[in-house]
C-alpha cells in the first residue's frame, strides 16, 4: 500500500490517497479531499473542493485512472446538494454527515485504472474483464415510516439486480443504510431487512450483506432511509467469502441485526476485504468501555485487527478509514488517536451516531491484498 498527503497550491485543501497496485494488475486509488481553513465561504469550500479533484486526476500516477465512485458527506445537505456538479461518468452518492473537522464538506472518491465506467438512468456500471461492477446511490422513498421505505427501496433494488440477471443474495457485497434520526428509526429499518432478507435465503444460517447502517440525512426532510449498495456480476461460486472474528465478535443475528461483519471478494491478483461498520463490542454482543472514546476505539481496531485476519490481511492493508462518532466532544481526542497510530491512512471523521446509543464510535474500512488464486479472474 502506497500513501501520500498533497497539499495543492493556493488551494485550502488536503488530500491524502492511497494506491494499490499488485504485480500484473491495475492499479486502484482510495481518496480523501478535506478542507483546511473553515473561514472559506460555502461555495467557495465548493469550488477549492473541485479543484482539488481535478488537480487529483493530473497527479503524477493519476493519468490512467478513471473516477469511479464519489461520496460527499455535508454538514447541511438541503442547502449544499445544488452546490454539487451533476455527475456524467461516476457513481455520486450525498449524506448529510457533517465533517467534524468543522468544514462544510469532504469527499471519498475512488479511482481505477482503465476504469471503463458508463451510466444507465440511476445505475453506474464499471466492466472489468467479465465482471460487472454494479454501483447504486441515493436510493430512498419519500413516503411513510423506515420500515416501509426500506421495504420499498430493498424491492426496487432486488428488481434493479435481476434486469441483469443477478440476485441480492449472490451478488450484493455491500450496502449503506443511512437513517435519520437513527435513535427512533433504526428498528423499522433492520425489521423491514430482515423480513426481505429471509424472504431472499438470507439467515443465520446462510449470509447476509456487508454494511453500514448509521445516522445520516438526505436533502429531502421526509427521507428517513437512504441506501448506497455495490454488486458485482459475473462472480464464480467460492469466490465471496464472510468474516466472523468469533473470538471477538458475536453474529449479529443474535441481538436482532442481519448484515456480515465483514465480506472477502477474491479476484485473480488481489482480495477486496470490505469491513462492516464495527464498534466497540465482544463475543457476546456486550458493549465494551462505556463513556470512554479512548479504550472504544482501540477496542473497534482490534476487531476489525480480528476481522482482516481471517482473509490473510493486517492492518497494514488498509486503504482507509471512515470514522462515526456520536458525541462532537470526542474529536479531538479521536483525531489525535488516529494521527499517532495511523498517520498515513485515509480518513475522515464524521458526525453520525451509531445505532446503540453507548456506542460512542465506529468504523468501516476496506483493506486491499495481493493475491494469486489463479482459479478467478483478474481484478
Amino acid at each position: 500500500m502506497n500513501y501520500k498527503k498533497i497539499y495543492p497550491e493556493n488551494l485550502s485543501v488536503q488530500i491524502t490517497l492511497n494506491y494499490f497496485k499488485p504485480k500484473n494488475g491495475i492499479g486502484e486509488y482510495h481518496s480523501f479531499i478535506e478542507l483546511t481553513d473553515p473561514l472559506i465561504p460555502v461555495k467557495e469550500q465548493f469550488c477549492q473542493t473541485e479543484q482539488a479533484i481535478k488537480h487529483l486526476e493530473k497527479i503524477s500516477g493519476f493519468e490512467k485512472m478513471k473516477i469511479i465512485w464519489k461520496r460527499y458527506f455535508l454538514s447541511d445537505a438541503v442547502n449544499q446538494a445544488s452546490l454539487i456538479p451533476v455527475a456524467e461518468k461516476e457513481a455520486v452518492s450525498l449524506v448529510q454527515q457533517p465533517p467534524l473537522n468543522g468544514m462544510k464538506l469532504s469527499v471519498w472518491i475512488y479511482a481505477v485504472e482503465q476504469g471503463n465506467g458508463f451510466r444507465e438512468k440511476n445505475t453506474f456500471l464499471m466492466k472489468r474483464n467479465s465482471y460487472l461492477h454494479i454501483f447504486h446511490t441515493r436510493m430512498h422513498s419519500r413516503n411513510g415510516n423506515s420500515f416501509s421505505q426500506t421495504n420499498k427501496i430493498f424491492r426496487e433494488y432486488k428488481k434493479e439486480l435481476e434486469k441483469r440477471g443477478n440476485t441480492l443474495k449472490t451478488n450484493c457485497i455491500r450496502t449503506w443504510l443511512f437513517v435519520q434520526n437513527v435513535d427512533i428509526h433504526y428498528q423499522g429499518m433492520v425489521k423491514a431487512r430482515t423480513t426481505l432478507f429471509e424472504k431472499e435465503g438470507m439467515t443465520g444460517d446462510t449470509h447476509y450483506i456487508a454494511s453500514t447502517g448509521i445516522e445520516g440525512r438526505y436533502i429531502y426532510p421526509e427521507v428517513i432511509v437512504l441506501m448506497d449498495a455495490y454488486a458485482i456480476s459475473g462472480l464464480k461460486e467460492g469466490q465471496v467469502s464472510h468474516l466472523h472474528a468469533l473470538t471477538h465478535l458475536n453474529p449479529t443475528h443474535e441481538y436482532g441485526v442481519t448484515f456480515e461483519r465483514g465480506t472477502v471478494v477474491s479476484y485473480g491478483d488481489r482480495r477486496h476485504i470490505f469491513i462492516s461498520g464495527t464498534a466497540s463490542i465482544n463475543n457476546k454482543g456486550q458493549i465494551l468501555h462505556p463513556l470512554n472514546i479512548k479504550k472504544q476505539t482501540g477496542r473497534v481496531l482490534e476487531n476489525i485487527e480480528a476481522l482482516l485476519s481471517e482473509a490473510g490481511a493486517t492492518m497494514a492493508d488498509i486503504a482507509y478509514f471512515i470514522i462515526y462518532l456520536r458525541d462532537t466532544a470526542d474529536f479531538l481526542t479521536t483525531d489525535r488517536y488516529f494521527k499517532e497510530n495511523y498517520p498515513q491512512v485515509p480518513a475522515v471523521i464524521l458526525l453520525a451516531p451509531v445505532c446503540r446509543p453507548g456506542w460512542l464510535i465506529e468504523i468501516e474500512c476496506m483493506a486491499l491484498k495481493e493475491n494469486t488464486e489463479k482459479q478467478y479472474e483478474k481484478f
